[in-house]
């Protein structure tokens, strides 16, 4: 069974949106490599309930907040979603030194991310 375990908030404004995810939630944050644009938050402790996330530039308009599924087999989940009514949107890609990550859309259109870790 695969479990959602992140999610991705796009922001316009990245440093504007981390001072208010720290201010209003206190959440800690730090770019995941310099001049990525990606900042992984930590949404509470360990010990806590719930997922941490991340806060990127937003690439699109009306890019959606999206949650990120871990999988087995990006390559695998991709043909399963797609044999049972799904579209990928954003094909298989290498995060290096992590994994693999791709995008689909739900049959209900929904956009959510599965993530292969290295």
């Amino acid at each position: 069974m695969s479990k959602v375990i992140h999610f991705e908030i796009p922001a316009i404004d990245p440093e504007r949106a981390l001072s208010f995810y720290a201010a209003t939630f206190g959440w800690d944050s730090k770019e995941l490599a310099e001049g990525a644009a990606y900042w992984v938050c930590r949404c509470g402790s360990a010990s806590e309930v719930g997922i941490d996330g991340a806060i990127m530039t937003r690439r699109a308009e009306g890019q959606p907040v999206v949650p990120i599924i871990a999988v087995d087999s990006v390559d695998e989940s991709c043909a399963q979603i797609s044999s049972k009514g799904g579209e990928i949107v954003v094909p298989k890609f290498e995060i290096p030194g992590v994994g693999f990550k791709a995008f689909f859309k739900d049959t209900e259109g929904n956009i959510m991310g599965i993530a292969q870790f290295a």
